[in-house]
């Protein structure tokens, strides 16, 4: 044991060591491929970075020439404290080695922060360049931006103190009268919420579903297919011809090889009269994401318009939820996730609307925060809902989305998972607000939201117009530095969203219930997604991103179809309890269409006695 406790005393780093004296002897596997990197890749930056695209320079004409020495007088202002003692060596002259590292290292973080952009990147480019011009934007009027504030920032920032102050002061005079919330050592305490579901909810829901015929998954998209005509939205990406007659057959088998994970070979196998090169071709020149996204949005109009879906709600509230799926082949957009256990894997982002429809979907990084995508969801899905407010889980919310959701028109509203543990803000002094004043930790910058205040409306708008999307944008505006004013007055600015939200969320009773009932339709269509996702293990086994959304969006529509499906039965049989004078409409609105015990997802197997054969007839080799 002594012996062991002191190899481990030689052998362990002191407290003060820094990995990046083990770097030097990578920088030969740098130079495999960072002269043809510096080579290829032009560099625009701020003034702020000009040191560091001078030393840039110096490294490209050392390259070039095969000089080895950095020159004296090379630029040194980029490199920061950490790697100074290493870019200088003993005799006072500059090493190469740690200098080009250094340069490559602060490259990579102003890429990120926004201070250099890549020539020809649609990623890394000029900021400037993902928004409208100044010029155009000068000339749009309040009318035609579309937004949902004032254009004056006096007016806004007026408006929203006045809302916040009430807010505050309601709360404050109330504190102590509200049900089931408490003050314990100067953070919210609020109790759970008790289940408001009828006992007898669950018995009702199985005695309608009990009454529903028992059908195969291709028969249950054949008659969608009729009623509502999502197929004809599958328009071939060459002929521009919509399906017909046999073809409407191989889409579908396509679509649900693709829905159900089982893949092409597998359906050709399982489908007598469809081969695999029919639904390739079809996946290929058919199922593409325009096609996919219209088929989805014919669904959900559809089902929008059933009156059985008003007793769920009136499609203007909606919730987003993620499904982590593990990709089993390798991907540059699979990632592990300790949390999701180990593999990598891919998030199935999803949107579902109050009606149990899902009416967006997209493939995320699993270790992406929901939060950047929500945008995209609210306002790039193309179905006939108008959604008003929206809720996430904790990793669906930030201060900037809170911030450029009310911009553009939608009540955000998260369920934060440490609410006690949550920063409210003032504007004004929190003293005037005696009972909470332990609670409010946090003064709005009200001068960087003025002084910024066009320049995040033009953000917002070039969202809204789809100039940029919003997942794009916000991803940038998070990995920018702190210093960014742009992205610290929509921060501000959520911070006021977030607080009022909060303080709604503590004093309202039904708006907790409310997201809680949201979240749950969400879960709810992630069991069904889970259940119908069943080939090759509920794994991906593509590589590129656009195969997976392939993926994705086909398991979607089948998901969509399933509810459509179910509340045209349901609506049949709710008719049937009525005329026995059994139904009761308040227990309506706790039933779900997403059952699925009565579809069969696997198909049928026949086992015919006549074909069984011997040793001495076995069937024939493929030569």
């Amino acid at each position: 044991m002594i012996a062991s406790v002191e190899e481990a005393k030689q052998l362990s780093r002191p407290i003060d060591y820094d990995y990046l004296d083990l770097l030097e002897k990578r920088f030969f596997y740098l130079r495999k491929y960072t002269p043809t990197l510096l080579k290829s890749l032009e560099f625009q930056s701020t003034q702020s970075a000009k040191p560091l695209m001078e030393a840039l320079d110096i490294i490209k004409n050392l390259n070039y020439s095969g000089k080895r020495k950095i020159p004296e007088g090379a630029p040194l202002g980029f490199v920061s404290n950490r790697w100074q003692k290493h870019v200088y060596d003993d005799d006072g002259s500059i090493n190469r080695h740690y200098y080009e590292m250094a340069a490559l290292t602060e490259l990579r973080n102003h890429i990120r922060s926004g201070d250099v952009s890549v020539q020809g990147s649609k990623q890394h480019k000029d900021f400037e360049e993902y928004l409208i011009p100044k010029e155009e934007w000068l000339e749009t009027d309040l009318h035609h931006n579309r937004l949902a504030v004032s254009s004056s920032a006096e007016e806004y920032l007026n408006e929203r103190m006045d809302s916040l102050r009430k807010r505050l002061q309601a709360m404050s005079e109330n504190v102590d009268e509200l049900e089931g919330v408490s003050i314990e050592k100067g953070k919210f305490r609020i109790d759970r919420l008790e289940k408001d579901t009828p006992e007898d909810a669950k018995a009702f829901s199985s005695s309608l579903y009990s009454m529903l015929p028992r059908i195969k998954l291709t028969d249950l998209l054949m008659e969608v297919a009729s009623w509502t005509g999502f197929d004809e939205q599958f328009i071939h990406a060459s002929s521009s011809r919509p399906p017909k007659g046999e073809e409407k057959s191989i889409l579908l088998a396509a679509l649900m090889a693709m829905g159900t994970n089982i893949g092409l070979t597998k359906m050709a196998d399982a489908t007598p009269g469809i081969n695999y090169h029919q639904m390739a071709h079809a996946s290929q020149w058919r199922l593409y994401d325009d096609a996919m996204n219209k088929a989805q949005a014919t669904l959900v109009n559809f089902h929008h318009q059933l009156a059985l879906s008003t007793y769920w709600g009136d499609g203007s509230t909606s919730s987003s939820d993620g499904m982590r799926v593990q990709v089993g082949v390798s991907s540059l957009h699979a990632e592990s996730n300790p949390h999701y256990g180990s593999g990598k894997g891919a998030t199935i982002y999803r949107f579902t609307s109050d009606q149990f429809s899902s009416y967006f979907t997209k493939v995320i990084n699993t270790n992406a925060r929901d939060a950047v995508h929500v945008i995209d969801g609210l306002l790039h899905h193309e179905s006939e809902l108008n959604i008003e407010e929206h809720y996430t889980d904790t990793a669906g919310y930030t201060d900037q989305v809170f911030g450029l959701s009310h911009l553009l028109g939608f009540r955000f509203a998260p369920r934060l998972r440490d609410l006690s543990d949550t920063r409210l803000y003032v504007i004004d002094k929190p003293g005037e607000f005696p009972t909470i004043e332990k609670l409010l930790r946090g003064r709005i910058n009200t001068k960087v939201i003025l002084e910024n205040y066009d320049d995040v409306l033009r953000l917002a708008h070039s969202i809204r117009e789809g100039k940029v999307s919003g997942s794009l944008i916000m991803g940038k505006l998070r990995s920018y530095s702190r210093q960014n004013r742009l992205a610290t007055a929509l921060r501000e600015m959520g911070r006021i969203e977030k607080t009022i939200f909060i303080l709604d969320y503590i004093s309202n009773e039904a708006i907790r219930r409310r997201i809680q009932r949201g979240l749950n339709k969400g879960e709810a269509m992630n069991a069904l997604a889970r259940a119908l996702f069943f080939g090759k293990r509920g794994e991906l086994r593509e590589r590129a991103l656009q195969d997976q959304l392939q993926r994705a969006s086909a398991l979607n529509i089948l998901i969509n179809a399933i509810s459509v499906w179910n509340t045209v039965y349901l609506t049949e049989a709710t008719k049937v309890m009525s005329e026995k004078g059994i139904l009761q409409d308040q227990m309506i609105k706790h039933i779900s269409p997403l059952g699925w015990e009565h579809i069969n997802f696997l198909g049928e197997y026949n086992f015919d006695i006549k074909r069984m054969t011997g040793l001495n007839s076995l069937r024939p080799l493929d030569r």
